[in-house]
């Protein structure tokens, strides 16, 4: 939050995990739609649909927040995931948790926010509803054209001049907000201290198998740089653990990011607050508080030689990036934390 923005005194918050919460502990009641029942510690938890009706109706409430599912409780994929597997024989079926979003189709006393935080570019049809109900979506996969998150949804193909006109299709991509992924829950031992030398030119540790089309090409260019002209990668067989993690992405000039099933990643931020240079491909999505190119963050086209052409002309002026990853880091440090980023969700959803 920032100085002088108005503290929330009540949130109730839905959905597998909670988020805010974590930030406005002593302000949250969390509902899990998860089957464990999932709870943070020190955030009040909802038992039951009558204790999330109950709380949806305190005088004090001041705002709604909501992770949408991927499907409507009563759907056959939602009752087959839900009746047909252990968690229904152990009694943990999350079938009756799934409908506490569908409260929020009646009138509540405070305004709805929804923070989606999913890979998906799109908005499901099941959770159109939220749409219409809630003041703001915050959306981490946001499109640069926000009408392509109802592509195959809200329209049956690409969204038409006709549908755009639409009045109430308008308002709703007035809702939409960029998300930041940012850095994940628990990311101790960022800045890495003290900073280790620079060893590497490049750092990547991540899928490539399975991944986005993206991946595999740029691995190949990266192996013939270091096969042609002696760059310097690090490249591990299996996964690190953290702190080592965090250890080599800031033992290296530039970490390679290039994007997963969604453009954003926690890598960018990861490689940027650990002292490097996050080298990703050209954004596809709107952002909030981005990384620039150039003073946070270095970008490449997609298209064959373009990560060659990036990495040649990064590596040739090292100072440059020092300068870069430093202001990455205070960048990321400063608007990219969990607490940053629901600071920023509560904040514009109370203005």
């Amino acid at each position: 939050m920032s100085r002088g923005a108005p503290a929330p005194r009540r949130i109730v918050e839905i959905g597998p995990r909670p988020f805010v919460g974590r930030v406005f502990p002593e302000a949250t009641s969390f509902f899990s739609t998860d089957s464990s029942g999932h709870r943070a510690e020190g955030v009040e938890r909802l038992a039951g649909l009558p204790d999330l009706w109950g709380a949806l109706g305190r005088p004090d409430l001041d705002l709604i927040v909501c992770h949408p599912g991927f499907a409507a409780p009563w759907t056959a994929r939602h009752l087959n995931r839900s009746i047909f597997s252990w968690r229904f024989v152990q009694g943990r079926s999350p079938l009756f948790r799934a409908i506490g979003p569908e409260l929020l189709r009646l009138k509540t006393r405070a305004p709805l926010v929804v923070v989606d935080h999913e890979d998906l570019p799109l908005i499901n049809r099941d959770n159109l509803f939220l749409l219409d109900r809630c003041a703001l979506w915050f959306k981490r996969e946001l499109p640069v054209d926000r009408w392509r998150v109802f592509l195959k949804t809200a329209h049956a193909n690409l969204p038409t001049p006709r549908f755009r006109a639409e009045a109430r299709r308008a308002a709703w991509t007035q809702k939409l907000r960029p998300l930041s992924l940012g850095l994940p829950i628990g990311f101790e031992g960022l800045p890495p201290a003290p900073a280790p030398p620079k060893t590497a030119d490049v750092f990547f540790a991540g899928r490539v198998a399975g991944s986005s089309w993206i991946r595999p090409r740029g691995l190949s260019e990266l192996t013939a740089l270091a096969t042609t002209e002696g760059l310097r990668l690090d490249i591990p067989e299996a996964p690190l653990p953290r702190a080592e993690f965090y250890a080599r992405c800031a033992g290296a000039w530039l970490v390679w990011s290039p994007e997963g099933l969604g453009w954003d990643c926690f890598r960018h931020y990861e490689a940027a607050a650990a002292g490097s240079v996050p080298m990703i491909n050209q954004p596809t999505i709107e952002r909030h508080r981005p990384l620039i190119g150039g003073e946070h963050a270095l970008y490449y086209d997609p298209e064959p030689g373009g990560l060659t052409r990036a990495l040649r002309s990064a590596l040739a002026d090292r100072s440059a990036l020092a300068r870069i990853a430093a202001a990455a880091q205070s960048h990321v440090l400063t608007h990219h934390t969990p607490e940053a980023i629901a600071g920023y969700i509560v904040q514009t959803a109370l203005e």
